[in-house]
């Protein structure tokens, strides 16, 4: 039997009347919640929208959701709290009800103010940008190619039809790039933040172009350069394990993927002043840049999210407008941004198969079923924030004056 009220419905969990009655707010959708007792409370919205349920283990988890907000319901997912048949589904469920339900769950403000210090306590100067890259990127190479396409690309690909391989989608990621900078052959350009060299490559086998590529990562670096070597490109590619602010000379053009994001808020000013310190006059950049929309912008800044908090230690996404004000600032141009989040939505939904698909092999390099759960819950919510809009990708280019 499934209740649509709590009248007449006692031994109820502590709070769960007040997580109901906010609930009750969706404008779309479904969902049911199981209590261990069996019991099974649904609320509707008033459009059709993602049908999903919420199983709970631990009656305690909606005390967590009030006291902590968002950032306590993740946790309870990942210490086997609560558990969902569908977490996409769900995913897609919350955020499509990110104004009128997500966000009032934001927790007490001791516990923000909490989140908020260990956030600060992570931000990016020199020492602590090697310690947050560190903490994800160095997973280790073998973790990442069991899941990654054979490019090792970690970031958004650029789908046409959708239909194709992930390899060509990056593939046509890295050519749009290279074609929206304006970069010709033989000219001489730089990538901030090179991952495991797959752009490098492309740029200079596909493209002819000479690359000097940056990382703050070793297990990237060794990498990146054992398959720079293995192509015989070591003649055009240059890469180095230095941070971004303490290159010099001046480019052709700069290429940067979906690093600005780990940056952080206080440095921004010192990444574009370093884009533009960094181009020839008259030289373009071409950045991949991850960005939340202006109508979260507030709410977002002001929190700590589950990413924040276990995937990217000191990152912070810009909203557009925000982005365009700090190149602004810089003395730099806007020229041009293609936004693609769908491609990312696409992206991140291939990796979360292929991630399950090799899950037996992850296992066995000591990674456990909490890990998992944390990186299902990553990947699935990154996905539902693409495609409900919250989020979106760019490429923005953006030009110095000649």
């Amino acid at each position: 039997m499934v209740l649509t009220t709590i009248e007449g419905q006692t031994d109820l969990p502590r709070y769960f009347a007040h997580v109901l009655n906010m609930l009750n707010q969706m404008e779309q959708g479904q969902l049911d919640i199981a209590l261990p007792d069996g019991r099974v409370f649904r609320t509707e919205g008033k459009r059709p929208g993602p049908v999903a349920r919420v199983d709970i283990h631990n009656p305690d988890v909606f005390a967590r959701l009030i006291r902590e907000g968002e950032l306590g319901f993740s946790d309870g997912y990942l210490e086997g709290d609560w558990s969902t048949p569908d977490l996409r589904a769900f995913m897609d469920l919350v955020h499509l009800g990110t104004e009128t339900v997500y966000d009032d769950f934001t927790g007490k403000f001791l516990v923000q103010a909490y989140e908020r210090l260990r956030f600060w306590l992570h931000r990016n100067n020199r020492r602590q940008a090697k310690k947050n890259i560190s903490y994800h990127y160095d997973l280790g190479n073998e973790f990442y190619g069991l899941w990654l396409d054979d490019t090792m690309t970690y970031s958004s690909a650029l789908f046409e039809t959708g239909q194709e391989s992930l390899e060509k989608a990056q593939t046509a990621k890295y050519a749009s790039l290279v074609d929206e900078m304006g970069a010709k052959p033989g000219d001489h350009i730089l990538e901030i933040g090179c991952g495991w060299g797959g752009f490098a490559e492309y740029a200079a086998k596909e493209r002819g172009l000479r690359v000097t590529g940056l990382t703050i990562s070793k297990e990237q670096l060794s990498f990146a350069r054992q398959r720079i070597e293995k192509e015989g490109l070591t003649d055009l590619v240059d890469l180095k394990l230095q941070d971004y602010r303490d290159e010099r000379g001046q480019y052709d053009g700069i290429a940067s993927i979906e690093m600005f994001e780990a940056v952080g808020q206080k440095y921004w000013p010192v990444y574009f002043d370093t884009i533009r310190d960094r181009l020839k006059p008259g030289a373009q950049a071409t950045l991949q840049i991850i960005t939340v929309g202006d109508h979260r912008w507030d709410v977002y800044k002001n929190g700590v999210d589950f990413i924040q908090k276990y995937i990217f230690p000191g990152g912070m996404l810009p909203a557009p407008t925000i982005l365009q004000e700090q190149v602004a600032n810089a003395g730099l141009t806007v020229v041009k941004s293609k936004e693609f989040g769908k491609s990312y939505d696409l992206t991140l939904r291939r990796w979360y198969e292929t991630f399950n698909d090799k899950w037996d092999e992850i296992s066995g390099m000591g990674f456990d079923e909490r890990f998992r759960r944390m990186w299902n819950y990553y990947l699935t919510a990154c996905g539902a924030a693409f495609d409900t809009g919250n989020c979106d990708v760019t490429q923005i280019t953006i030009a110095k004056p000649t």
